[in-house]
């Protein structure tokens, strides 16, 4: 989380607009800050973004961050 933080909002806005590459930044993003902060509600986002619907998290978090500068639900 740290690290997709840390990028310019450039970089995290085409992490996640490029469908492959947005789910692998979902799965890493979102299970690295679940192993830290634990939680419920992150076990389940982790869940549904591990099975194919991650996409559309990875679009949401496009938007998401275009207007608010985070991750939804982080």
């Amino acid at each position: 989380m740290t690290w997709f933080n840390k990028q310019s909002r450039l970089v995290q806005l085409l992490l996640l607009l490029i469908p492959v590459v947005n789910w692998i930044t979902e799965l890493v993003v979102r299970w690295t800050t679940f192993a830290k902060k634990g939680g419920l509600l992150r076990l389940i986002i982790c869940i549904l973004v591990t099975i194919p619907s991650g996409v559309v998290f990875g679009w949401i978090d496009f938007v998401w961050v275009l207007l608010f500068k985070k991750l939804f639900l982080q």
